[in-house]
């Protein structure tokens, strides 16, 4: 998710040269340039030495986001690692394309702290396609869920607990709302008044959303590494359209598979931006919904148990409603949190996720029927 926390200035594209001869040898670097459109880190491609290089990711990490860097590391290579041992195992399978390489620092350490104290890492730029923020083809869909389900699959064999808890209690949606009545009671700004319908839809379907979480406490759902950000655009794809890698993995940590799926849903399936001004015709779309979730399911429903299968539609509801009610908290306590762009720019993403929600709970029963179908399909029903 866009933080406003930023670090400071970087100064000359000399002081890039050295972070990045801290990682690769002159003699395999090209040019560099700024890449991507993300909000989070500080991001170069340096391009390779050689036409056949695809070159390399090198990125400042934002410490206001992510304040233990070491911690972050250590998930994200023992991630990296373990796919890629499970992937190298697999026929036909290309693990450097089909999952994130960390570049170590000279010193063997997977990140850089330079003398002005901003941590840097590097990472091999995988060549793709630009797919954009929500799929345009029914493949497309397909190979979203495939990609994120087999991300799963792949970690099935890696204990949760070995893995550190990045940002505590990221998809618990008590502590959500928490947040949310201190925003709402703290009223800062006096924007509560404007929001009252957001208010009460939040305050409508508050108890109903503790689902999973009461679930997994009772110890009915079974805790796995997940992604925990499963937007569209963090898949990758190659130039013929197929899934390749998931990337982002700052938020790796343990999860359940249904919180992954739903965020998946609530990115790709919406007929929508998330920002979108005009509400009012927002619509979840059930072919990209039912391509996500054959894909998923093939990738990953052998391994599921019928708790788990079970959760997957109340899971975009969910994230719709938990990512919608932090915007709308973000709003409220006066957009500390979400980079903005305009007044109420919260606010109206906020007003986009619950009509998105609303939506699927005109179609819910739909949304399970097409999940139980992929099920039955799957184990040969």
């Amino acid at each position: 998710m866009p933080g406003k926390n930023k670090p400071g200035p970087l100064g000359t594209p000399a002081d890039l040269s050295a972070i990045s001869a801290a990682f690769i040898p002159a003699s395999a670097a090209g040019a560099m340039e700024p890449y991507g459109s993300g909000h989070i880190h500080e991001t170069y491609r340096l391009r390779g030495g050689g036409a056949a290089d695809p070159g390399y990711i090198l990125q400042r990490i934002n410490t206001g986001i992510f304040p233990d860097v070491p911690k972050l590391m250590e998930n994200i290579t023992r991630v990296t690692a373990h796919v890629r041992r499970r992937l190298a195992a697999i026929p036909g399978c290309d693990p450097d394309r089909e999952v994130l390489t960390v570049i170590p620092a000279r010193d063997g350490r997977p990140f850089l702290l330079d003398e002005s104290g901003s941590y840097w890492r590097c990472y091999r730029f995988i060549e793709h396609l630009d797919a954009g923020e929500r799929p345009q083809t029914p493949g497309q869909a397909f190979e979203a869920g495939r990609v994120f389900g087999r991300f799963i699959d792949l970690l099935s064999d890696l204990p949760p607990t070995s893995l550190h808890v990045i940002i505590p209690r990221f998809h618990d949606v008590e502590f959500r709302l928490e947040q949310f009545h201190a925003a709402r009671h703290a009223d800062l700004l006096g924007r509560s008044a404007a929001a009252t319908a957001e208010i009460a839809f939040v305050a409508e379907r508050a108890e109903a959303m503790k689902l999973i979480l009461e679930l997994g406490r009772r110890g009915r759902l079974r805790l796995r590494v997940t992604h925990n950000d499963t937007k569209f655009n963090n898949v990758l794809f190659d130039r013929r359209g197929k899934g390749l890698c998931p990337v982002d993995l700052d938020t790796v940590m343990p999860g359940y598979a249904a919180t992954d799926f739903g965020d998946a849903v609530r990115s790709a399936a919406s007929s929508a931006r998330e920002d979108e001004l005009d509400p009012t015709g927002i619509r979840v779309n059930l072919d990209v919904f039912s391509e996500l979730a054959r894909g998923f399911l093939f990738s990953l429903g052998a391994g599921l148990d019928a708790e788990e299968t079970g959760t997957l539609a109340f899971g975009a509801k969910l994230l719709t409603f938990m990512v919608g009610l932090r915007f709308l908290t973000d709003h409220l306590a006066g957009d500390v949190y979400f980079k903005t762009a305009r007044p109420e720019h919260n606010l109206q993403r906020a007003r986009a996720q619950f009509a998105l929600l609303a939506d699927m709970e005109r179609h819910f029963s739909a949304m399970e029927e097409i999940v139980g179908t992929a099920v039955s399909k799957l184990s040969g029903g």
